[in-house]
């Protein structure tokens, strides 16, 4: 079962300054306040194979997940994805100069790996829901890119 939503912003910034706040992973606890804190677990730039593990508080949960980059065509596009509780997430930033600025649509996706029955009936009971809060997470973090791009 294959859940997905996707949320376009457009950001009054070169897409090089938008690009700059997306792939500042060691930054991204000041710029998103989602984030609870990041541990790096690569070094040099962003770029395919860079890993870290984030923090972040949902629903008054802490939950740390380790994330890496899937993919990355500076500044255009950006694919990251992690593994948790029998999960694949994915998640693709492209980037679009169009007016002056970038308009950035953020893709978000999750699949279970291995479906049990009972999975799927939890999917079905609770995916929306869980979807809707996590569409409203990744808008409040778009917002804040947004904010840190257009002060770059």
């Amino acid at each position: 079962m294959d859940h997905k939503t996707s949320l376009t912003q457009h950001i009054n910034a070169p897409a090089d300054k938008v690009w700059a706040v997306i792939s500042d992973i060691p930054g991204s606890a000041a710029t998103l306040s989602g984030i609870d804190s990041i541990q790096m677990l690569t070094d040099g730039p962003y770029g395919e194979g860079t890993r870290w593990k984030e923090t972040r508080t949902m629903m008054g949960r802490a939950e740390t997940v380790e994330l890496w980059v899937a993919q990355a065509d500076p500044p255009r596009s950006t694919t990251v994805k992690a593994l948790q509780g029998g999960a694949d997430y994915t998640t693709r930033f492209a980037l679009d100069e169009r007016d002056g600025g970038t308009d950035v649509t953020l893709t978000f996706g999750a699949e279970a790996l291995k479906p049990t029955r009972l999975s799927k009936v939890l999917m079905a009971v609770f995916g929306p829901m869980g979807m809707r809060i996590t569409r409203k997470a990744l808008a409040k973090d778009l917002a804040e890119i947004a904010v840190k791009a257009e002060s770059l």
